[in-house]
């Protein structure tokens, strides 16, 4: 019989990039859209093998073994102390590859989770973002790792990295707050744009040390500003959020077209959330405004729109 375990997708409310060099970050879970991972005795005579129908593809685990899947798989077989058992596992996912939602850690915690279940065992959330940590470093190179600690915790966090351990705090947030989140449909993978900050924070270190500096500092007022339920002021400040990470050099035409639509259409402040280059942005918005920014980023070309509440 097969066991099935799902696993969040997520958006960085402020602080991507800098995140990466030991600054503070938000991220919000988005319990509405998820990834799945069931796990069940292969047929007899068929080896461990993983199937992602939704991204076409299916493959045995010992044909592609540098596969950052193929490896969290086996990590995680090891840390069960489960063998080389002959199992199918099917993976399956509502978010969008390569988005800013975090569709990697998602994956690959619903896989952690389903393979513990198998086992009969329950992981902590520190177990779980450990063991996806490792694949994402893998497969992006230098990930801060709050995509796999927002989407193991499922709650709102504070996150900055720390060696040898991370601090994560849990966010209060004094009312929900709507959120838009408009996706561009441009893929672009993680490590491209996050390489690409790295290549010039090494060229000129002094002046990307200052943007991280001062994207640390705004993450500290939207912390204060989600406390205080106070959504005019927390709207100005992801403005500013993406003033700096257009300095970056992490947006992209698409990306400001949406955002601009969005605060032409009255939104409280927008900017894009993720590594950039393409995926998704967030509008802040009021129930009243919802309607008239959802149907301007539509004819702004947003190809998928959600919405959906911060968790309280």
């Amino acid at each position: 019989m097969g066991v099935s375990a799902s696993a969040p997708a997520k958006l960085i409310l402020c602080g991507e990039h800098a995140v990466v060099y030991g600054r503070p970050a938000i991220a919000l879970p988005l319990d509405g859209v998820r990834a799945v991972a069931t796990v069940e005795p292969a047929p007899a005579g068929m080896e461990l093998q993983i199937l992602a129908p939704d991204l076409g593809a299916a493959w045995f685990v010992s044909g592609l073994p540098d596969h950052p899947l193929s490896e969290l798989t086996m990590a995680t077989l090891r840390y069960l102390d489960l063998g080389l058992p002959q199992l199918t596992i099917t993976l399956r996912a509502q978010i969008p590859v390569a988005s800013g939602m975090g569709s990697g850690a998602a994956i690959a915690t619903a896989l952690v989770r389903a393979l513990a279940s198998y086992a009969g065992r329950t992981l902590t959330p520190a177990e779980q973002a450990n063991l996806v940590y490792g694949s994402e470093r893998r497969f992006h190179g230098t990930p801060s790792g709050i995509d796999s600690t927002v989407v193991a915790y499922e709650r709102a966090i504070w996150f900055q990295r720390r060696d040898p351990t991370p601090l994560i705090e849990p966010i209060t947030i004094g009312q929900p707050l709507r959120l838009l989140v408009g996706d561009t449909g441009i893929r672009s993978a993680t490590h491209l744009p996050v390489g690409a900050v790295r290549k010039k924070w090494q060229a000129d270190p002094a002046r990307y040390e200052a943007i991280f500096d001062a994207i640390g500092a705004l993450a500290l007022q939207v912390r204060a500003a989600l406390a205080a339920g106070a959504a005019s002021e927390l709207g100005m400040l992801l403005n500013e959020n993406q003033r700096l990470l257009v300095e970056l050099g992490v947006s992209s035409p698409e990306l400001e077209r949406l955002i601009a639509a969005a605060n032409g259409a009255g939104a409280l402040g927008a900017k894009l959330s993720g590594a950039g280059w393409g995926g998704v942005m967030l509008a802040l918005v009021t129930a009243e405004q919802a309607p008239d920014v959802a149907a301007a980023l539509r004819a702004a070309g947003a190809v998928r729109l959600l919405e959906t509440m911060t968790p309280a």
